[in-house]
C-alpha cells in the first residue's frame, strides 16, 4: 500500500472516533414536524370567570353605622322614631338603631330634651310628634279643611310622614270632588292639597271643564312682542306703559353746617372781682398798636 493510502485510511479511522459530546461537534438536528393544527373553537371555548357584581360606589364613603358621634346617634334614633308611626321602649329603640340610648346618659338627656320626642313617664313609652295627628280619611279631610280656611293648602309630603296612607286617601278624596290637588310637573307627583268648598254640582258649579274646552284653551299661543303690537295697532288699541315715578328734588345737606340760628353759648363768670372792668363775655382781642 502506498503512503497516500495509509494517510487516507488513518484520516478515516481519527474521523469515524470523533467524541460528539462537545456543542461544537454535535449531529444536525432533527428535521422539524408539521405543525400543529390549531385548536378548534370548541375546544377553546372553556367557560371564563365572570366578575361578581357589587353596587359599592368607591366614591362614597361607606356606610359605617351609626358612628361614634353622639349628635350622629341622636339622629338614627329620632329617625327611626319617626318611621314608626307606634311608641316603642328605649331598649328597642337602641337595639333597633344600635346606639347605646338606654346606657349613655349623655345622648338619653338630649334625646328626651328633642321637640319632636315625646315621652309617656306612665308607660315609659317614647313616641315622635308628628305635625298632624290622624289616622284615617275623615280625620284627614278635618285637618285639610282647617288648613283651607287660614288661607292655604297642605303639603302632601308633611301629611305622608304623619300618616304613610295619606297620599291614597288624598287620591280617593279628588276623586270623590272633596278636595283640590297639584302635581309635579315632571312626574305628576301630588304636590299641595287643598278643600275644595264647592261641591261639583251642576246646579251651583264646580264641575271639571272638559277636555275638549282644555285642549283648546292650552292650544292657544301668545303672541310675540313684534305681532302683539301689531295685532294691537289693527284693532286702534296701543301699549299702556307703567307710570314712571315723579323724580324727587335732593336732599342733601351741606357738610359743617347746621339749619337753624346760631345757638348762644352761656358764659359762665368765674373772676367775679373783675367785674365791671372787663366784659368776660367777649373774646379777649390785643390791642392795637
Amino acid at each position: 500500500m502506498s503512503k497516500l493510502a495509509k494517510d487516507s485510511a488513518a484520516f478515516k479511522s481519527v474521523l469515524k472516533r470523533q467524541d460528539y459530546t462537545s456543542w461544537h461537534s454535535q449531529p444536525p438536528a432533527p428535521e422539524p414536524q408539521a405543525a400543529a393544527a390549531p385548536p378548534t373553537p370548541e375546544a377553546s371555548s372553556s367557560p371564563k370567570k365572570k366578575r361578581p357584581k357589587t353596587n359599592i360606589v368607591y366614591s362614597q364613603p361607606a356606610d359605617t353605622g351609626t358612628g361614634m358621634n353622639i349628635n350622629t346617634q341622636l339622629v338614627y334614633a329620632v329617625n327611626h322614631l319617626k318611621s314608626t308611626h307606634n311608641p316603642m321602649r328605649l331598649q328597642d329603640i337602641a337595639i333597633v338603631t344600635s346606639t347605646p340610648l338606654d346606657t349613655d346618659h349623655i345622648l338619653l338627656e338630649k334625646f328626651k330634651a328633642h321637640d319632636r320626642i315625646a315621652w309617656d313617664p306612665k308607660t315609659d313609652l317614647y313616641s315622635y310628634k308628628h305635625e298632624f295627628n290622624f289616622r284615617n280619611k275623615a280625620a284627614l279631610l278635618t285637618e285639610i279643611q282647617r288648613q283651607t280656611r287660614k288661607g292655604g293648602g297642605i303639603s302632601v309630603r308633611a301629611l305622608k310622614e304623619s300618616w304613610k296612607e295619606a297620599p291614597a286617601a288624598i287620591e280617593e278624596l279628588e276623586k270623590e270632588g272633596e278636595v283640590l290637588v297639584t302635581r309635579t310637573v315632571k312626574d305628576g307627583q301630588l304636590r299641595m292639597v287643598f278643600w275644595n268648598e264647592i261641591k261639583p254640582t251642576e246646579e251651583i258649579g264646580g264641575v271639571p271643564v272638559e277636555k275638549e274646552f282644555n285642549d283648546l284653551w292650552h292650544s292657544l299661543k301668545v303672541p310675540n312682542d313684534v305681532d302683539l303690537l301689531r295685532q294691537l295697532a289693527s284693532e286702534g288699541l296701543q301699549v299702556t306703559n307703567a307710570e314712571a315715578p315723579a323724580p324727587k328734588a335732593p336732599t342733601t345737606k351741606k357738610k359743617g353746617k347746621r339749619g337753624g340760628a346760631p345757638r348762644q353759648r352761656q358764659v359762665r363768670i368765674t373772676n367775679t372781682h373783675m367785674k365791671g372792668e372787663i366784659d368776660l363775655s367777649r373774646d379777649y382781642a390785643a390791642p392795637g398798636k
